[in-house]
Formats: C-alpha cells, sequence, structure tokens
C-alpha cells in the first residue's frame, strides 16, 4: 500500500465561498472543485494549477482569493 503526502493545500475562495483546492504532492499540483468527485491533474507549477482551477468557474467569474492552509 502506498500512502500520499500532501506538501501543501491551498483554498481557493470565489465570492460566496469555497469553489475549491489545490493540493501539491510528489506528483505535482492536484485541483479539486468544490462538491465534484474528481480531481484533475497533476499541473507542474501552482500557477497552472490556479489557472486550471480558474478555467473551471463559470464564464466571467472573478478571480478566486487563493489561501494557503
Amino acid at each position: 500500500m502506498s500512502t500520499t503526502k500532501t506538501l501543501a493545500l491551498w483554498v481557493a475562495y470565489g465570492r460566496n465561498g469555497v469553489v475549491g483546492s489545490i493540493r501539491h504532492d510528489k506528483a505535482g499540483y492536484t485541483v479539486t472543485m468544490a462538491g465534484a468527485d474528481h480531481s484533475t491533474g497533476p499541473f507542474p507549477s501552482l500557477a497552472a494549477a490556479k489557472g486550471a482551477l480558474h478555467s473551471r468557474l463559470p464564464a466571467g467569474s472573478d478571480w478566486p482569493r487563493f489561501q494557503e492552509h
């Protein structure tokens, strides 16, 4: 059995609360949208993951606020 250690976690906040999260581990950055059944990634950089998360928001959405936890 293998385990994945999360090195960092960012939560993305929109106008109405949490819209998703980004986890960083040895494989890269993984995006999970709030309420989603699956994640996307890995992405090679935090900037790429942030862009991917924003692109999955409804058209015209403001850039979310990312807070590291």
